[in-house]
């Protein structure tokens, strides 16, 4: 196997990962909450859901503003332009989703008249009035947003298993935390 001689920081990992770990609890907790009756239970998971929800909006804004300053290290010279383009079009791709899917559900929250209150401390102002025709559509967006994003993590998932099982050239190991470098 082929291992990577350029690494991403330890910050990057840390926010790559932290950020995947929330993604990965806040999509089956919104399709879990949103499947429920009214209740306190459902109130409070939606508290949660929010609360996580704008934590990863500041953990990505993080992560760009790390990633200007700090590039990532370049893909082994043995995967073809082609998939380098892919790559770089995907991760832009994620990026732009998960800087939008947060952004539209404070949006969501605005239109159908709730303030989102961060971790039940912090108030956030409203992006809009309240109307509730726009709520259901930005309910909308929000899920497809959402499905869209899972559909492109599959993609990006797959990419890197691939790169690790079939490829062999060490392009997972410069995200793995704990794994050997030249």
């Amino acid at each position: 196997m082929v291992r990577p001689t350029r690494r991403y920081t330890g910050i990057a990992m840390l926010l790559h990962w932290l950020i995947a770990l929330l993604i990965f609890g806040l999509f089956p907790l919104g399709l879990y909450m949103h499947g429920l009756q009214l209740s306190v239970r459902k109130l409070e998971l939606y508290s949660w859901h929010k609360w996580f929800g704008i934590t990863v909006l500041l953990l990505v804004v993080l992560r760009i503003v790390w990633r200007v300053g700090h590039r990532p290290p370049p893909l082994p010279d043995s995967v073809p332009r082609w998939q380098q383009q892919a790559a770089e079009a995907l991760h832009g791709l994620l990026y732009l989703l998960i800087l939008c899917i947060p952004l539209s559900g404070w949006a969501l929250s605005s239109a159908s008249g709730i303030r989102v209150v961060w971790w039940g401390v912090l108030p956030l102002p409203n992006l809009l009035a309240p109307d509730h025709a726009l709520a259901r559509e930005l309910a909308r967006v929000h899920t497809w947003l959402n499905f869209t994003l899972a559909a492109v993590v599959a993609a990006h998932v797959g990419a890197a298993l691939k790169h690790q099982f079939i490829n062999r050239d060490g392009v997972l190991l410069r995200m793995l935390p704990g794994s050997s470098k030249e």
